[in-house]
């Protein structure tokens, strides 16, 4: 999977500044929440929200037609909910590292997908789930062969590929525009990855970071 991910030249023209770091992680045992995840989803919170980064969202989102005041980046959706919210131990892990950062991160179950994640720009007959509606034309979307995986870029993702507790192979999307630099990037690629082997000693990590230069 990890080498077959694209992201389309059309994205990379409406915000030349976007790089993804695609992380898989096979071997992983997930569960419910616990104290430790608890306590990273809390040390998260505690942590000043960095507007700056979040309002480079809100402008991509803006880019190609939604409005991110009724359609929420992730990272800003998230940054609303506090206390943050547990839903099992993988999550927990990249929520926190997505609050600490201001960084989108969306976790996917590997197994649920059909043929390698790309982000596009709609042609609005994408096959979705009935609960997240039709993409429009021109909107960003994640996908794989069967149809949409996530909406509007990172907006909210398909239930179909969702991580759950019985999740042992996973793929992880963290999302970068400016401010945010690269080095910054990596560093919370190394912190997801140093969170997912305290629950996985065991755990085979490999990652990759797509820009609109490679």
């Amino acid at each position: 999977m990890l080498d077959d991910i694209w992201v389309d030249d059309s994205v990379f023209a409406l915000r030349p500044d976007f790089a993804v770091l695609a992380m898989t992680a096979h071997g992983l045992r997930n569960g419910p929440t616990d104290d430790r995840s608890r306590g990273w989803l809390k040390e998260a919170a505690e942590v000043e929200v960095q507007t700056a980064k979040i309002d480079a969202w809100k402008d991509a989102y803006r880019a190609f037609g939604a409005k991110p005041s009724r359609t929420r980046p992730s990272v800003d959706a998230l940054t609303r909910r506090m206390p943050l919210p547990e839903i099992n131990l993988a999550v927990d892990a990249y929520n926190s590292v997505s609050v600490k950062h201001a960084l989108p991160i969306g976790g996917e179950d590997l197994d649920r997908y059909s043929g390698p994640a790309r982000l596009v720009r709609a042609t609005g007959d994408e096959p979705s789930e009935e609960a997240l509606g039709q993409p429009e034309p021109g909107e960003v979307i994640w996908r794989d062969d069967i149809g949409v995986t996530c909406r509007r870029w990172n907006w909210r993702q398909v239930v179909r590929t969702r991580l759950t507790e019985e999740t042992t192979n996973a793929i992880f999307l963290l999302e970068r525009l400016e401010p945010m630099s690269l080095e910054e990037l990596e560093q919370a690629g190394d912190e997801l990855a140093a969170l997912l082997r305290e629950l996985s000693p065991d755990v085979s990590i490999a990652r990759r970071v797509l820009t609109s230069g490679k």
